[in-house]
């Protein structure tokens, strides 16, 4: 893959495999990449852990990468608490909700998220916002979907008097694609790399060791890792790796 010189990305990254393989096709492409991570006060507070381990497995990857992955910041928000109860800041039951969405969508945060990588970028002198949200194999949640994401950067370049971009690789590929996209971009070392040391469990399990890495293996989150490795697994296993 061609890369753009001195060009520039911020990722907003969360220790996750979407968030990984986001960086992995960051890497990639631009000259210098920086990462943002945000401490929300989310029960899988692990996936905080994951980020250092991962950030650190991706510099042992590639001598390319490790130069262009730049500084790590992680920022607190425990706004998203005093808010109100959801199932991802708050010890309650994963379940629909009389508005149609998932007791796990946190209203507000991927709004919060992008104006903060936006500032961030704008600080830093970084053009390209780069985030994993996707809208083929996601919970539903409307501040993934790719309206959300142009209308955010319409707000973000108006507020800031800029012309950010934000990216989102993902937005269109199955979970499946996503495994292989991380595939074409790393090799199996770095889908080892996102099976051993990722994380995506909404429980914030790191118990069990899945043939796709760790969690509950119940969770919606569990529930769609799994199933995109296994139809994954099964395209590789019919020579169809790409995505």
């Amino acid at each position: 893959m061609s890369t753009h010189p001195e060009s520039s990305a911020l990722v907003a990254f969360s220790g996750g495999q979407d968030s990984t393989t986001c960086l992995a096709w960051a890497l990639e492409r631009f000259e210098r990449v920086e990462t943002l991570g945000f401490d929300y006060g989310q029960r899988h507070a692990v996936e905080l852990q994951c980020r250092t381990e991962v950030l650190s497995g991706l510099r042992t990857l590639s001598p390319d990468w490790a130069k262009r992955l730049g500084p790590d910041l992680l920022l607190t928000l425990d706004v998203f608490q005093q808010l109100g109860e959801t199932a991802l800041t708050h010890d309650v039951e994963i379940s629909m909700t009389a508005s149609g969405l998932p007791s796990t969508f946190v209203p507000g945060r991927n709004l919060i998220f992008m104006t903060l990588a936006a500032a961030q970028a704008y600080r830093r002198g970084i053009k390209h916002i780069i985030t994993g949200v996707c809208e083929t194999d996601f919970s539903g949640y409307p501040d993934c979907r790719d309206d959300t994401m142009k209308a955010l950067q319409v707000a973000v370049n108006l507020g800031m008097q800029a012309r950010l971009v934000i990216e989102t690789p993902l937005m269109w590929l199955t979970k499946a694609q996503t495994w292989a996209l991380a595939h074409s971009l790393g090799g199996q070392d770095l889908v080892e790399l996102i099976l051993e040391h990722t994380h995506t469990c909404y429980q914030g399990s790191r118990g069990d060791r899945h043939a796709w890495g760790y969690g509950c293996g119940a969770c919606p989150a569990c529930e769609l890792r799994a199933a995109g490795w296994q139809q994954y697994g099964k395209k590789s296993a019919s020579g169809g790796q790409g995505a």
